[in-house]
């Protein structure tokens, strides 16, 4: 299994769900999770295809904490603002739970 894959299935464990969803700040909460989860499958690639070798990159810990350090990435860039995809997924969510 690579990198991509295991990734991939760390994060279909974790799916943000929108069942218990109850007002417009879980419903943000949500929504950023969504947004972070598709920014990790974006960049995932991006860092999968870095070389790092040498004297202080590459081996096996580098391949397993990549993944970690992409989601975190991805997390943070969601929480500053993301790319807007929080922004809507927030709206179609309020909208499905009768909360607007």
């Amino acid at each position: 299994m690579n990198e991509l894959d295991a990734l991939a299935a760390s994060s279909q464990s974790a799916l943000p769900s929108v069942a218990g969803v109850k007002d417009k700040e879980a419903a943000r909460k949500v929504a950023e999770e969504f947004e972070a989860m598709f920014l990790t499958q974006m960049l995932a690639p991006l860092f999968e295809s870095l070389d790092t070798d040498g004297i202080a990159g590459g081996g096996s810990a580098e391949r397993a904490f990549r993944p970690m350090l992409v989601d975190e990435y991805a997390k943070e860039m969601s929480k500053q603002g993301g790319i807007g995809l929080a922004d809507q997924v927030y709206t179609e969510i309020l909208r499905m739970q009768g909360l607007e």
